[in-house]
């Protein structure tokens, strides 16, 4: 039984995330129109945001530890929050400043917090591979630390996917592998990449357990990952979950969605998860009060991260050759070094 704590803590990520990538799409945007120029405004390149996706991360990472390791896809924020990755430095990562988790050379697909190890990429698949490292570390170590590797409905077929299943459940490991099925493999709809209804099913080839939940509803989450989190930290092995979820905005900033049928996007926002939990929390006995104070800590809390991260400088042009394994290429040689005055001890 979800106490009342939890259920809260939960709501407030899953606010927190809905503001944050509200929030987002609002500076992204900025400079980009009417003409749209992805490499123009305060966050160049791309943007993949995951509103209407927050119940498949509260209700997973409700149950995590900091030890635990977290992979994500290219729509990662709500389970970085959920995780409890760093919010300004996150923000700062995405705005490309030299206070963001990589110095601001990652951006949003590439964010990575060891202090609660968390990461995520924007390569189809990648974080199932090093998921069940992180899981068969902590096997040999005789942790009890567990794995937890997300990935989208589109990536199901995926050579990286189904090997780490498989290896999974050879060693018996202590990983979840997480689909998020929201409908679209970016423009196209899951019954034209994938040949079945329910992406678990794929769990019946690797002799692991596979279980589906048919509702973006965050404690059916929180009580199918009570299961696979409890499974994989008491040695039992890896389980594979599917939650649906519903994405109300496109598959990046600026994707003007043609292949989307209207009612489709006004169906997403009708299911609303957030609307759901608000309802969960009621029912608890929980007050109008408190749940707006939950609210309002969030949004201030994303206004401060997003304020924070535009005042943060930004890295100089050399830094590009910073933290790199290869050498600068041929030709390349750093600035000369400047001969102040106070270098020299003369004056103009």
């Amino acid at each position: 039984m979800l106490g009342d704590t939890t259920l809260q803590e939960m709501y407030e990520w899953m606010v927190t995330a809905r503001n944050y990538e509200e929030r987002l799409q609002e500076e992204y945007l900025e400079g980009k129109q009417p003409a749209f120029d992805i490499s123009a405004g305060p966050i160049p390149g791309e943007l993949h945001l995951a509103a209407g996706q927050e119940a498949a991360a509260a209700g997973v990472c409700a149950h995590l530890r900091d030890a635990d390791t977290v992979t994500a896809p290219h729509r990662p924020h709500h389970v970085a929050i959920a995780k409890g990755v760093d919010l300004k430095r996150m923000t700062a990562e995405i705005f490309g400043r030299q206070t963001g988790l990589s110095k601001g050379k990652g951006g949003h697909m590439h964010l990575f917090d060891p202090d609660v190890n968390f990461a995520c990429s924007g390569i189809i698949a990648e974080g199932c591979p090093p998921a069940v490292g992180a899981a068969l570390a902590a096997k040999k170590r005789g942790e009890d630390s567990v794995a937890v590797a997300y990935l989208g409905e589109g990536a199901i077929s995926q050579g990286g996917f189904l090997e780490s299943l498989n290896l999974a459940s050879v060693h018996d490991l202590p990983v979840v592998f997480v689909i998020e099925d929201n409908d679209w493999a970016i423009s196209m709809p899951k019954d034209r990449v994938t040949d079945v209804e329910n992406g678990a099913q794929r769990a019946g080839g690797f002799d692991l357990p596979g279980r589906r939940v048919d509702q973006d509803d965050a404690v059916a989450v929180y009580e199918a990952a009570d299961e696979a989190v409890g499974r994989a930290r008491d040695g039992n092995g890896p389980t594979l979950l599917e939650v649906q979820v519903h994405r109300r905005m496109g598959h990046f900033m600026g994707d003007a969605q043609g292949y989307r049928p209207d009612t489709d996007e006004e169906q997403a926002k009708q299911r609303d998860s957030i609307t759901r939990m608000e309802t969960t929390l009621e029912s608890a006995g929980i007050d109008e009060s408190t749940i707006e104070e939950l609210r309002d800590r969030s949004h201030d809390r994303v206004e401060e991260a997003i304020e924070w991260a535009k005042d943060q400088p930004e890295p100089e042009p050399d830094e590009a050759y910073e933290d790199v394994f290869a050498d600068p290429p041929a030709g390349w040689t750093p600035a000369p070094e400047s001969t102040t005055a106070e270098q020299t001890g003369g004056d103009d």
